[in-house]
């Protein structure tokens, strides 16, 4: 059994594709320093709490681990805040992945999966975005990405560590067997405080931009089910194991929902009213976000089981219900 490390493995992508890397038979060992994440969320997998700030702390976990491949999801991911305290991100985002990184290759590691993000690409020129899009980021967030994409490449040049750049659009939902989901503090996603308000437990939804050039005049967005995220982790994990040479993924449907069609599904799926309020459109929000999925089927055989509208919002629904 293959023992994988998974950095920051106690966030919300993180804990779902600890589940799938169990289901697939994998040995995964969560490295988390609980900022963001909860220990409960990895059940009983193997649990190490560390922070990839700290070297020795580094480089004890890959002493004792004779692990076959990293995955990497601990960062800072708020474009808001990233604007606000780009310090704040470029020191968080580069300096640890360069400690893992170091810990890979003085351990011998030869696989490496990145978290990285659609904020790469920045404002799109084309709909829907393939992998060879402009890299046009537009906030520190996503610049710390494709900075970590560039160094990924040369450190396989160099020191032969064989990586996938898994770049996500939006995740949602839940894990449909129950028990874990989406937690953050603060909350800054679409679909959590869609049904945070519906179900009474957050403030009301605030809806930025109700005049962008989309059917509805409300911004448009792909959204791909955690659990199928959590999917692709474990194809491209099987991709580096079997051989495979590094690529760079789009993680999206090629298929949008407007914001209001999000409400509209919410208030059907709960059967309550989502309280709103309409604000301006936010600063360098573009209208319409849209990935090709060709290449993640074609390269890792990526196919989505649970990333339908009417499936995202039952679990995540089910989860907030129950939710701490």
């Amino acid at each position: 059994m293959s023992k994988i490390l998974v950095a920051g493995g106690a966030g919300y992508i993180g804990s779902h594709t600890v589940r799938e890397l169990r289901r697939a038979g994998f040995e995964p060992v969560v490295f988390d320093n609980l900022s963001s994440g909860q220990r409960e969320a990895v059940g009983d997998a193997e649990f190490v709490r560390g922070d990839l700030h700290n070297e020795d702390a580094v480089a004890a976990v890959f002493k004792n681990g004779g692990f076959s491949a990293v995955l990497h999801f601990a960062s800072l991911i708020q474009v808001g805040e990233s604007y606000l305290a780009p310090h704040k991100y470029y020191r968080h985002n580069l300096f640890t992945s360069l400690n893992l990184l170091e810990g890979a290759i003085e351990a011998g590691v030869k696989a490496f999966i990145f978290s990285s993000s659609a904020a790469v690409y920045g404002m799109p020129r084309e709909i829907p975005i393939r992998e060879d899009h402009p890299l046009e980021p537009i906030n520190p967030y996503g610049r710390t990405k494709l900075m970590v994409e560039k160094i990924l490449q040369d450190y396989d040049r160099a020191y032969g560590l064989r990586f996938v750049s898994l770049r996500y659009f939006n995740a949602a939902g839940a894990d449909p067997d129950g028990g874990i989901g989406e937690h953050h503090d603060p909350e800054t996603h679409l679909i959590p405080n869609v049904l945070r308000a519906a179900a009474g437990k957050g403030p009301v939804l605030q809806l930025y931009g109700t005049d962008f050039p989309t059917p509805d005049g409300t911004a448009v967005r792909d959204y791909i089910h955690v659990t199928d995220l959590a999917s692709a982790h474990v194809l491209s994990l099987r991709h580096l194991l079997d051989g495979g040479r590094s690529e760079i993924v789009n993680l999206g449907s090629n298929r949008g929902y407007s914001v209001r069609e999000i409400i509209a599904a919410a208030e059907a799926v709960t059967g309550r009213p989502v309280p709103r309020e309409e604000k301006p459109r936010r600063e360098g929000d573009p209208p319409i976000l849209l990935a090709s999925k060709e290449k993640a089927e074609r390269i890792l055989g990526w196919t989505l089981r649970y990333s339908d509208l009417d499936t995202i919002l039952k679990t995540a629904w089910a989860w907030h219900l129950r939710e701490p």
